[in-house]
């Protein structure tokens, strides 16, 4: 079987070539209405294969949402299989947002659905939840090493509630979000152009000059769009670390669909203005 380089430097490089722009493919009920597409099975097909079509041969990352998929049970996960196939077959990497967290066995196994070489939903990398402590996700960081796949660690996210867990103070003086990047530093200690563990880092925080960062891994940066962040933000928010970060808009694009020329437009504007932010630091 043919060993992928690993996630990290495959990333580096289609971000240098095809800008840092991350797409969510988010097939929310109401986004299926607005495009005329019925919630059910085949729309869920048709809205994914139009983002795939229109965008992946375009953008660094494509980000499927597997709960809009799931709730279709059998039929939802096949049509998340054969976007997941063709986005990565069009050149997008595919992560798979998913945001899976739990102990020993139970991990393994959803660490092998979506990060073991030759698995249906293979993916170049996996959202992951360390809230059962950063050690649960040991499974998820070998098989990743393993397959040339990476992970990204939920560590100080854009919902407003996550502050209850990721600012808590620990005995150390640390808190949660900042241990979370200090773990993931540790795992990307001495890899070039940059390691495959990164970390979920909200684009509408703020300043977060008190945080360190430069973890030498990808930073996945919701928030802009929608939520209310634009690129001109980023610079204030991720600072040195600008260059490692992956901003991902979802609903900010596929708002434009159903159309391929909107939606590459709106694509396009983004990566746009992304890189001007990036190039005025």
């Amino acid at each position: 079987m043919t060993v992928l380089e690993p996630f990290g430097a495959r990333l580096r490089r289609a971000m240098d070539e095809r800008g840092p722009l991350c797409v969510g493919i988010d097939p929310h009920s109401s986004l299926l209405l607005d495009w005329g597409l019925n919630d059910d099975v085949a729309g869920l097909e048709r809205f994914s294969r139009t983002v795939v079509e229109a965008l992946a041969g375009r953008v660094a990352v494509l980000k499927p949402q597997s709960a809009f998929f799931e709730r279709f049970g059998s039929r939802g996960v096949a049509v998340l299989e054969k976007s997941v196939q063709e986005a990565r077959e069009a050149g997008a990497l595919v992560v798979m947002d998913a945001k899976r967290g739990d102990i020993g066995s139970t991990m393994a196994a959803y660490a092998a659905a979506f990060l073991e070489k030759g698995a249906p939903l293979f993916s170049d990398a996996l959202t992951v939840s360390p809230y059962l402590g950063y050690g649960s996700l040991k499974p998820a960081v070998e098989l990743a090493r393993e397959s040339g796949a990476g992970l990204f660690v939920l560590a100080l996210t854009s919902n407003p509630e996550g502050g209850q867990v990721q600012h808590a103070v620990r005995e150390d003086g640390l808190n949660v979000g900042a241990t979370m990047l200090a773990y993931l530093a540790a795992e990307n200690a001495g890899e070039r152009p940059m390691g495959s563990f990164g970390a979920v880092v909200g684009a509408t925080l703020g300043d977060l000059s008190s945080y360190d960062l430069d973890i030498n891994g990808p930073l996945l940066a919701p928030g802009v769009g929608a939520q209310g962040a634009t690129p001109a933000d980023l610079p204030g928010v991720f600072g040195a670390a600008l260059r490692n970060v992956v901003p991902n808009i979802s609903r900010g694009v596929l708002r434009h669909g159903p159309e391929l020329v909107a939606l590459r437009d709106a694509s396009d504007r983004f990566a746009d203005e992304i890189r001007a932010a990036v190039a005025a630091t």
